[in-house]
């Protein structure tokens, strides 16, 4: 398996983990790992299940955060899209 260097994780050690926030980071943080785990293994159908219930999570997670406070939200995603390029 390939090792990953991803560290979306830098809320987490700051905040509640159980924001919002710190979830998402989490969810983000797994989805990451699984997508480069089935660029490995594309037939590995149990972990492309289980990429799509994190998926169905996060956006849930991220629907409710949105309708509840527009600008936390907005800066969550500028935070999630610099950290898809480092």
């Amino acid at each position: 398996m390939v090792k990953n260097a991803f560290s979306s994780q830098k809320k987490q050690t700051n905040t509640n983990k159980g924001s919002v926030e710190s979830q998402v980071f989490g969810f983000t943080t797994q989805i990451r790992r699984l997508s480069s785990h089935l660029e490995l293994h594309k037939k590995d159908s149990s972990s492309q299940r289980g990429l799509r219930k994190i998926l169905g999570k996060r956006q849930r997670l991220l629907n409710y955060f949105s309708k509840k406070n527009k600008e936390s939200y907005n800066q969550l995603i500028r935070e999630l899209a610099s950290q898809e390029f480092k």
